[in-house]
């Protein structure tokens, strides 16, 4: 996303995770933030000035009492020159210092002066994490109006697992877009999009289940891309393995049926994308036990149709939204067989993808080559990154829904 003259103050708490605000830096750069960034004590342990400086262009803040410094920026214009105040990793330290008013330091007396949101992305020990000290100040900082990214479970440099590990810079950045696409007003702006991603999980019994292998990266991506342009997204995602993009309502589900009730759930809307790649059928009976091959229980399995969730939302008779997309994933003959697809489905846009074996973007992958399908004829995409996808269907959405109403397609 391209914020224009945005810009962050970034913190960096002493830790092993500050080896990744260097990553973080980068990738604000890619998305046109500019990093002004204050190492402390601590994280000057893990990290240098001069390769934080190196990264944000900007020169690395380090001494409170520096005079050439408060002469040229004090501390307090350092601390309200940004657009956001980003702390990665938030120490305990911090944290604590911040929630309790406490300034002996560049780093928070930038926060304590500040006069702008604050956004913090925890990292520290599990035990550190879950102690009632911590979790009283973190409570105090939402209350006061901080933001958090973050922590995420996993393996400490410690050797401990769970709750505490420093979002991951990519996250963290989804957050800062999050913030900024919320307080700027966009053309999406009270703009109500549901989107479905991902697979569905159709359960056989406690251990096996039919999906497919989507991943959800298009989904999520295209999410992200309509939140940025300040639409209220809802996403209703299957099954993943993927970080849920911030600054979304997001619901889970798992099967087909879960997912048809959050959809009706999320209406009214004006734009419905269908991304998820929902399976067309699902086991009609579920055991509780494992069915075991050795008595052929796996050699003829009865299956039920499951809801069509893109004909039932492009068919509505109320509540229909203004613009229905639906997605065709075809390993043979994909322009026929999605030109069919929407008309037979009723939906006004069909985004149209090659998924055969031996072609160059596979679901599951980073990258995607789509034709756009609409009452006015196809327009064939080139191959790009997901999220430049997802970015140019958002921009093409929020063009048609700023337009006259859109005339429901031919059944």
């Amino acid at each position: 996303m391209t914020h224009g003259a945005k810009s962050i103050l970034l913190i960096i708490g002493g830790g092993v995770a500050a080896y990744k605000s260097l990553e973080l830096i980068r990738e604000l750069a890619r998305r046109d933030i500019r990093t002004r960034a204050i190492l402390t004590r601590g994280g000057a342990e893990f990290i240098t000035p001069l390769s934080v400086s190196s990264l944000s262009g900007e020169k690395c803040y380090t001494d409170l009492f520096d005079l050439t410094d408060e002469t040229e920026m004090g501390h307090i214009e350092l601390s309200r020159s940004a657009d956001l105040v980003v702390v990665a990793p938030a120490t305990a330290d911090l944290m604590g210092k911040t929630a309790n008013g406490l300034a002996n330091d560049l780093a928070s007396t930038a926060l304590l002066a500040t006069d702008k949101p604050v956004l913090f992305a925890p990292a520290m020990n599990v035990r550190m994490w879950e102690h009632a000290a911590t979790q009283r100040n973190v409570e105090t900082l939402q209350k006061d109006g901080a933001l958090f990214a973050g922590p995420n479970s996993g393996e400490m440099a410690c050797g401990e697992f769970g709750p505490g590990r420093m979002a991951e810079p990519l996250e963290i950045a989804d957050a800062i877009d999050a913030y900024f696409a919320k307080s700027a007003s966009g053309p999406l702006t009270n703009k109500k999009i549901l989107v479905t991603a991902g697979p569905t999980h159709e359960p056989l019994d406690p251990v096996r289940y039919i999906a497919n292998r989507s991943s959800g990266k298009q989904g999520y991506a295209i999410a992200a891309a309509l939140r940025n342009l300040g639409a209220d997204v809802t996403l209703v995602t299957g099954p993943t393995s993927i970080a849920l993009p911030a600054g979304i309502n997001t619901v889970r589900v798992e099967t087909a049926r879960e997912m048809m009730a959050a959809s009706e759930a999320a209406l009214p809307v004006d734009c419905a994308i269908m991304c998820a790649a929902v399976a067309d059928y699902r086991p009609s009976i579920e055991t509780d036990h494992k069915i075991k091959k050795e008595r052929g229980g796996l050699t003829n399995i009865p299956v039920a149709e499951n809801p069509d969730i893109l004909k039932t939302v492009s068919q509505l008779q109320t509540n229909r939204p203004r613009l229905v997309i639906g997605f065709a994933a075809e390993t043979d003959d994909v322009l026929c067989y999605a030109e069919a697809k929407r008309k037979r489905k009723g939906c006004d846009w069909i985004v149209a993808n090659d998924v055969s074996p031996g072609a160059d973007c596979p679901m599951g992958g980073e990258r995607n080559e789509i034709i756009l399908i609409t009452d006015k004829g196809d327009e064939n995409w080139p191959q790009m990154p997901k999220d430049e996808v997802a970015r140019r269907l958002a921009v093409r959405i929020g063009e048609a829904l700023a337009g006259p109403s859109l005339v429901k397609a031919a059944e």
